[in-house]
């Protein structure tokens, strides 16, 4: 089995966005920005950093101008990407304005999905997207995508692979250098990662080019992982500590802790670029400043030992 992993992957740390949009506090600017540096200390160099979505909605987000721009303050953006989600034109305006080189937009395989989250059908996000994308790549930025509900949707249920691959591809043809393909319900399993990269293989969508970004609602994210990297797919999302979820998907807490991840692959000899030891006291700090546990095992595990329990 071993011949058949990678040497290294890539991890794109979530949690500054992802991870702290959909907790109730709200926390400090500086304290995020902390957060930022402290992953930047243990190794991480891809960092979700914000989004530039409206206040009122995301209230968690609403710092993302003032983070963004003392962040490039303190932490040389040269050496790192710091790609932030942008909904729509207004949104990289300000995004620009701060200083963003990367954005990443967001589309699902449901329509049912897509109207609950962003009111739109998977078309009519797609002409938002296409003014967005369009607009970033004239100003040098970089594109990721994200294609939420691959693995089911909370309201449609199974969802199509054909679709998958569709939307995909439409986000590549747009000009994405990556897309990152969302289980939003933490309901995959190997057999259905499986299915997923045998559909774009026959979509001829390089699989170099895609992200798993998984959840660990049931539990399964670790062995859709391996099933991943068996496969061939070397990119990855996931959150500090195991935070966040999906704030339209309900029951889906807990993205993929990064600790989980990397702790895996390091035991499989595959190399991440991580400090474990690092990377811990960085969800540390963060979990404290949001008065909450962690739902990473590596994480529990490790305080159990240091506390002699």
């Amino acid at each position: 089995m071993l011949s058949s992993l990678p040497k290294k992957i890539k991890i794109v740390e979530v949690g500054p966005r992802d991870g702290l949009q959909n907790e109730k506090t709200v926390l400090k600017t500086e304290d995020k920005i902390e957060f930022i540096a402290k992953l930047t200390e243990a190794g991480m160099v891809n960092i979700e950093a914000t989004s530039f979505v409206r206040p009122e909605k995301i209230p968690q987000m609403g710092d993302a101008n003032k983070l963004f721009e003392l962040l490039v303050k303190r932490i040389p953006i040269d050496n790192y990407n710091f790609p932030c989600l942008v909904p729509n034109k207004i949104g990289l305006e300000n995004a620009k304005k701060a200083g963003v080189r990367e954005i990443a937009v967001f589309t699902a395989t449901s329509d049912q999905f897509n109207m609950k989250n962003i009111n739109a059908s998977i078309d009519e996000s797609f002409i938002r997207i296409e003014e967005v994308v369009k607009e970033a790549l004239s100003y040098g930025m970089k594109v990721r995508g994200y294609v939420s509900t691959v693995f089911g949707c909370p309201y449609l249920g199974e969802t199509s692979l054909l679709k998958m691959t569709e939307v995909t591809q439409r986000l590549f043809d747009l000009g994405a250098y990556e897309v990152s393909l969302g289980d939003t319900i933490g309901v995959g399993t190997p057999s259905q990662v499986l299915k997923v990269i045998d559909g774009l293989e026959k979509a001829n969508i390089p699989l170099e080019t895609v992200a798993m970004h998984f959840h660990d609602t049931r539990g399964m994210a670790l062995a859709n992982v391996l099933t991943s990297l068996e496969l061939g797919i070397t990119n990855f999302d996931c959150s500090a500590g195991g935070l966040g979820g999906c704030p339209y998907a309900k029951g889906a807490i807990g993205n993929l802790a990064t600790e989980d991840l990397v702790y895996l692959c390091h035991s499989l000899g595959i190399e991440t670029g991580i400090d474990l030891e690092k990377l811990m006291q960085a969800s540390l700090f963060i979990l404290d400043k949001l008065g909450r546990l962690s739902s990473s095992k590596f994480l529990i595990a490790k305080q159990g030992e240091k506390s002699g329990k």
